[in-house]
């Protein structure tokens, strides 16, 4: 690994939510929650060891203050949890993908939560007022997907997007070469995209 790679991604690991949908997001952020969870609940119980080392007993300020920092570890513990559930696009896949995106506005490893489910989209491509995706979960739920999805995208005044979620890596290749053909009003690309990170994990 390079200087210059191993540099960028430190910066990603601390920023992780500025480089959501990068390639290797999921990755990266199950490190990033992992290390920030641990942090968390390492200074609560340092707090309350110290409080209890200089006081002799647990009735202190610093155990106070320990338990209330438990608040944001436990926060931190449950988003570790949702990223570790996540598997992220493989790297055979981003690999072969990479050369069919030409000058196409594409996201990586989107986890769309609902209250039943999560969405795993590996892959998106947006172009217009349509949204292409590959998941390889080949049981992936298309139609309840694209149900949680409308709701979302009128809410940010995007109207008739058009979606779908391939399984199949060949056809979903496919289709990105055709979205680069295709002939289509590329302004409303960077709302739509805005919209669809402010909505993943």
């Amino acid at each position: 690994m390079s200087k210059k790679s191993g540099i960028k991604g430190i910066f990603r690991l601390f920023s992780a939510e500025a480089y959501k949908g990068g390639e290797g997001y999921i990755r990266t952020q199950k490190i990033y929650e992992v290390i920030r969870t641990v942090l968390y609940f390492g200074i609560s119980l340092s707090l309350f060891a110290a409080g209890f080392i200089t006081t002799g007993n647990r009735l202190n300020l610093l155990t106070v203050v320990a338990v209330l920092g438990c608040l944001p570890a436990s926060k931190s513990a449950v988003s570790m949890i949702m990223f570790l559930r996540c598997r992220g696009l493989s790297r055979e896949a981003a690999t072969q993908l990479g050369p069919c995106e030409g000058e196409l506005a594409c996201l990586y490893d989107m986890a769309f939560t609902s209250y039943s489910r999560t969405f795993e989209v590996g892959h998106m491509a947006v172009k217009g007022n349509i949204v292409c995706g590959y998941s390889e979960k080949k049981d992936f739920p298309e139609r309840e997907f694209q149900a949680h999805l409308e709701p979302i995208m009128k809410a940010d005044s995007h109207k008739n997007v058009t979606v779908k979620v391939f399984t199949d890596l060949e056809k979903y290749m496919e289709r990105l070469k055709q979205l680069q053909a295709l002939e289509t009003e590329n302004g409303n690309t960077e709302g739509m995209i805005q919209t669809l990170k402010s909505v993943v994990l």
